[in-house]
Formats: C-alpha cells, sequence, structure tokens
C-alpha cells in the first residue's frame, strides 16, 4: 500500500501544477478504464503440454492514469500508472510433465501425466514509460517499456485425472484423482517476483469529445517467477491484451 500511494504522489506531483509551470501546460491527462485477457505462459508451447481443457474468466480490471507531453509534431511521451489485475485460472492436459505436489501431506516429485489446473492472481502497480505517435488528431499509437510492483500475489492449483511416476519416467506409479483427497495440489506462490518489467504497445483513438477507446498488448520479459525456480522447467512470461475506456480529464 505504501508503494501505492508514493507512485501516486509521485505522478500527482507531475501532472497537477499544470497552471503553473510551462513544461506541463501542454500535457494531456487522460484516465483509463479496461479489462484484460490473457495469462502466464511459456514462450513456445513445450511438448509436455498437449492442449488447454479451459480457462475460466477473472476479474482483470486495469484502472489508469496516464500524462501525455508532445515533444514535436505528431510525437509525444507517455507517463502512466496503472492499479492492475492480471490473474488467470486455466486447465490443461499434460504429459511427462514435471511436478512438485503435495498428497495427503506427503511431498511427492516426479512426472505427470494427466490434467493441472492453475491459478494465478497478480494485483500490481504498473509504471509505462512509452513513446506516442499520432498519425492523425484523433489516433495515437503507443510503445515503451514498463515495470509492475506486484502487491498482492499467489500462484496455486493441482494435479488430477491422471498418474505420478516418482521422480523419472520410470519411477512408482502413484494414481491422482479429481477431488480434493485424491488430487496433489501445489503452492508456488513465495518463489513469485515482487517486481516484474516487459514490454507494451497500444493504441488509442478518440473520435469525439473526451471519451475514446484504447487497447493494449503487454508482454513481459521477466517470469513470474524467481530466475532460482526450476520446479516448472518453462519459465512462465505475464501476456495480456486490454482493451477499454479512456477519458480526457484536460
Amino acid at each position: 500500500m505504501k508503494t501505492i500511494l508514493l507512485l501516486a504522489v509521485a505522478l500527482g506531483l507531475a501532472v497537477l501544477p499544470a497552471q503553473a509551470s510551462g513544461f506541463t501546460a501542454d500535457m494531456t491527462l487522460r484516465a483509463r478504464l479496461g479489462y484484460s485477457l490473457g495469462g502466464t505462459a511459456p514462450v513456445g508451447l513445450p511438448a509436455s503440454i498437449r492442449g488447454l481443457n479451459s480457462y475460466r474468466l477473472q476479474p482483470n480490471l486495469s484502472f489508469g492514469l496516464d500524462a501525455v507531453k508532445p515533444l514535436a509534431p505528431h510525437w509525444g511521451a507517455l507517463l502512466g500508472l496503472r492499479f492492475e489485475n492480471k490473474s488467470m485460472d486455466e486447465d490443461a492436459r499434460v504429459k511427462d510433465y514435471h511436478e512438485d505436489i503435495v498428497r495427503g501431506g506427503e511431498s511427492l516429485t516426479g512426472r505427470f501425466t494427466g490434467d493441472v489446473t492453475t491459478q494465478v492472481h497478480q494485483w500490481m502497480v504498473s509504471v509505462p514509460l512509452q513513446a506516442v505517435w499520432s498519425p492523425a488528431s484523433t489516433v495515437a499509437l503507443r510503445f515503451g517499456p514498463y515495470v509492475s510492483v506486484l502487491v498482492d500475489r499467489s500462484f496455486t492449483g493441482y494435479a488430477h485425472n491422471g498418474y505420478l511416476r516418482v521422480g523419472d519416467p520410470t519411477g512408482a506409479k502413484v494414481t491422482l484423482g479429481d477431488d480434493p483427497a485424491t488430487r496433489g495440489s501445489y503452492d508456488f506462490s513465495d518463489d513469485m517476483r515482487h517486481l516484474q518489467w516487459g514490454l507494451d504497445i497500444g493504441a488509442d483513438w478518440n473520435p469525439r469529445g473526451r471519451l475514446g477507446l484504447y487497447a493494449d498488448l503487454s508482454w513481459g520479459l521477466s517470469g513470474v517467477h524467481r530466475s532460482s525456480f526450476k520446479t516448472i522447467e518453462q519459465t512462465l512470461y505475464p501476456i495480456f491484451g486490454t482493451f477499454g475506456l479512456t477519458y480526457r480529464l484536460r
């Protein structure tokens, strides 16, 4: 919460004294409200992941405030502040997938074949810094890096409807069922990063008045877990698309 307040104060100090500062006098200030779709995924689908069984929508709302400073004809710079949720709830079919689970109070590590449900929750404060190109008065294209500080995070799930070979593909076979007593659960929340970064590309369309539409694609360059985390063999990156409304405050 302290991080949120500090970032909010920093952005406010940059954009609120617009009447008294020549530098900020021509800035545009916009609020954003959006909804995000996406997930945490490896880049390139490994052979051990055979398919997606289900994907459940999450309350992935995004609230933002942007300040845009014109720098040249058709060009500008954007500094933003976002409070956003990038969560995921999905079930995938896997084969020979490395797992570290707990079943009936017993920790098991090995190769799992069956279904894996993963639930990721990430509330974060993000600061994008973007170059803005406006080919027309109603259109703005944006691109640049972002940094996110996670204020709440979890990475949990369970392996079910299959079997685990303990240790390696030829190890002892442990059958996992569908109910809580017979499936194997995992919790990798403590291994998640507090800080994420990546790239964001987006477009704004402002046909008339103060209201507008926008769409973004954010691609994480840092995995959601620390680099020392090796239980999941592939690095998982946050990849989300966001669409929503903008409102020009001035």
